[in-house]
């Protein structure tokens, strides 16, 4: 029951995420520190956990109409929505505290956010309108925000990309799978774009631009000096296979095509993801050499302009 209420498969890939902003974050093995990874997580764990309850608390009625989600502990009635809504409080404000006491205010205040966009905006406005996807969409976005800030102490433009990144990438993973559960979704009384475009072309559309848009938006990781040219490259050649598998479903709207769009979405997160923790570092004269790889600190020592030998060198020549 534990595992239904948290939704430890979705929060899974939150916590994995998380982790990737980190890494990218911290420049070099010197400075990684393990303890704050693993408080982050933690922290970040627990705000996740919470919005999942308050979600379940809030949407027990709905749930309780969809097959795919009528057996979660809220809404088979095995738990009460007024307990679960507590719990998810509570947890709220775990996560909150752990992070901010050990962690830093700005993955705390993002954590909360985090909870509070899902469980009161998102939530809410499921039913009401197709728009709702682009609030789950940022939910999904914070998380290696959180990671990026906890290992630098701020949110750089770097932690921005990855948050776009994420973005991005969820509206067609998401569309995909809506389409495939458009019914489910019907009996639930979701406004999801698959649920009022039963033709399934302006879902083709969305999910066609969303996923051309992370050619250039994955790109942005190198420009910003999140990860070097493999990066660049890995980006680009899996933006364009997940653009052409959306646009075989655009072209031809089936629960076939949308299943393969949906794998193809799940491959490309940790593809994309994995090489930019393997290329991390600044495309520069220094890193071309190692593959887009940071200098070591001995090296970065090494590296630096020897000053003239004396002033003279550097003054006027005077007259004799």
């Amino acid at each position: 029951m534990l595992m239904d209420l948290t939704k430890v498969r979705l929060n899974a890939l939150v916590l994995l995420t998380t982790a990737v902003g980190y890494v990218l974050g911290r420049v070099g093995l010197a400075s990684f520190d393990w303890g704050l990874l693993l408080l982050t997580m933690l922290g970040t764990g627990l705000a996740a956990a919470s919005a999942a309850i308050l979600n379940q608390a809030l949407e027990q009625r709905r749930d309780s109409k969809m097959h795919r989600t009528r057996e979660r502990p809220v809404a088979s009635g095995r738990l009460s929505p007024v307990f679960a809504f507590v719990v998810g409080i509570g947890l709220a404000y775990a996560g909150f505290a752990l992070l901010a006491g050990w962690v830093g205010i700005t993955p705390a205040l993002l954590a909360v956010s985090n909870v509070i966009v899902y469980a009161f905006i998102y939530t809410p406005l499921k039913p009401l309108t197709t728009t709702n996807t682009l609030f789950g969409a940022v939910c999904g976005a914070i998380p290696p925000m959180i990671g990026w800030s906890a290992a630098t102490g701020e949110l750089e433009a770097a932690g921005w990309v990855l948050g776009g990144i994420l973005f991005i990438w969820q509206l067609p993973h998401f569309f995909a799978l809506a389409w495939m559960y458009r019914d489910d979704y019907r009996r639930g009384g979701h406004a999801m774009l698959p649920v009022l475009d039963p033709t399934g072309r302006i879902t083709g559309q969305v999910m066609t631009t969303t996923a051309a848009l992370l050619v250039p938006v994955g790109l942005t990781g190198t420009l910003f000096g999140v990860a070097g040219w493999y990066s660049a490259a890995t980006a680009t050649i899996c933006g364009a296979w997940f653009t052409i598998r959306c646009i075989q479903f655009w072209r031809s709207p089936s629960d076939a095509a949308a299943r393969t769009v949906f794998l193809t979405s799940l491959a490309y997160l940790p593809i994309v993801l994995g090489v930019m923790v393997l290329d991390r570092g600044p495309v520069n004269p220094e890193s071309w050499i190692r593959g887009g790889r940071p200098p070591l600190a001995a090296e970065s020592e090494a590296i630096r302009i020897v000053p003239p030998e004396s002033e003279a060198d550097l003054s006027p020549v005077s007259g004799s």
